[in-house]
């Protein structure tokens, strides 16, 4: 099992502050999810949870270590990956490079992904939004990862790959953590979803995906 966490945790931009001391926990193996619109904190806490972006206050915990102070690149080394929103692939790089950087070859990727196969000469520079995002994440689940961090994972994707994409995220054998506005499909029987929502940079709800009520 892995679990992350965050204590108390302050994040300052400037004058402003993003997290006003919101406390929340993802335990893994499973998929937690950050709920919240934009400018809820929600990709604040992602990436405080992967170091790249330092707390004013409070801890990250791993597995009930303190790991506030270890670098991003540390973290990455021990296991973790951030997908962030944007900037989340090499753009200069063709596909299969991309997918050769992070595994053995692109064999996995198309198992996930198939769509990915006819693009695979292309840059992904060149690819769309939903195309890049099933690049980037298709890099991340083949990579035997410990946690997975995820900013709006289906972002442009067409629904039924979006539900696919969720589906690959739930059964990842780690502690997966995404960031968005909706809940994403039911889990799976025997697979509980775990939602922090947040508002204005503080926590609203904590509880499983069935026990929050529409807003």
């Amino acid at each position: 099992m892995t679990t992350l966490s965050l204590r108390h945790a302050r994040v300052r931009y400037g004058p402003l502050e993003a997290l006003h001391g919101v406390t929340l926990t993802a335990p893994g193996p499973g998929l937690t999810v950050l709920l919240g619109r934009n400018g809820s904190g929600r990709t604040t806490v992602l990436r405080a949870l992967a170091g790249t972006v330092a707390l004013s206050a409070g801890t990250v915990e791993w597995d009930g270590v303190d790991v506030t102070r270890l670098p991003a690149r540390e973290r990455a080394r021990r296991g973790l990956r951030l997908v962030p929103e944007r900037r989340a692939v090499f753009p200069s790089l063709t596909v299969r490079e991309n997918l050769t950087l992070a595994t053995a070859g692109p064999r996995p990727a198309l198992d996930a992904y198939p769509e990915l196969g006819p693009l695979l000469a292309r840059r992904a520079g060149t690819l769309s939004g939903g195309e890049q995002r099933m690049l980037a994440l298709a890099r991340v689940l083949a990579s035997h990862a410990r946690v997975v961090l995820v900013d709006e994972p289906a972002q442009g994707m067409a629904p039924p790959v979006a539900d696919r994409t969720y589906a690959l995220l739930g059964a990842l054998d780690a502690c997966v953590v995404v960031a968005g506005e909706r809940l994403p499909p039911p889990a799976p029987r025997g697979r509980t979803v775990f939602v922090h929502e947040l508002r204005r940079g503080a926590l609203v709800f904590s509880g499983e995906a069935g026990e929050r009520r529409p807003r």
